[in-house]
């Protein structure tokens, strides 16, 4: 008897099929994770900005509305992964997701600013900034990095200049000079 023949193991019909199972399992796991990393390749190559930010929203009141509820003390923050790329800001839950849960057309913003500061419970302090859609909505983002929050105001407000034609104007269109154009 030779030490080959120790060494070999036999398996039986099921222990073999579950084996086979696993391993085209993993073979297909392999093959979405890959392609979850070329599709972040392929969004990053192409994205003038993008990172993790805290958003939340929050609707204007339009006119004939009742006032909205002050609900500044709620903590509703979301992390969210924030690509800006070519003409709309994408939002994903993560930066290895697929596809966005939201987007913005860089077209339907009429203004962005900066928030005042604020220190959450985690006692970090957190910059912020805001940038209000034509249909009223207000996307309100937060970061603890400064040079972040900088960064996303300059590039958003000089994109959406581009897109409204603001030309030279130090200042973005707010939400009134819309409504005397007509087209808020």
């Amino acid at each position: 008897m030779s030490n080959e023949d120790d060494d070999k193991i036999e398996l039986s019909r099921a222990e073999v099929e579950t084996l086979r199972t696993e391993i085209a399992e993993a073979e297909e796991r392999e093959s979405h994770l890959k392609a979850r990393l070329e599709n972040i390749d392929e969004v990053l190559r192409f994205a003038r900005l993008s990172g993790y930010l805290y958003i939340r929203s929050r609707w204007s009141q339009l006119p004939g509305e009742p006032p909205i509820l002050d609900d500044a003390d709620v903590d509703d923050w979301l992390p969210r992964f924030v690509v800006l790329q070519g003409q709309c800001l994408y939002y994903y839950l993560k930066s290895t997701d697929l596809s966005p849960q939201e987007s913005t057309l860089l077209c339907d913003v009429v203004e962005v600013g900066q928030l005042p500061n604020f220190v959450p419970e985690d006692e970090k302090t957190r910059y912020a900034f805001y940038l209000l859609t034509r249909q009223g909505l207000k996307f309100e983002c937060s970061s603890t990095s400064e040079i972040q929050v900088d960064s996303w105001v300059r590039a958003l407000s000089s994109d959406c200049k581009l897109r409204d034609g603001a030309g030279d104007d130090d200042k973005m269109k707010t939400p009134s000079s819309q409504v005397e154009a007509g087209s808020w």
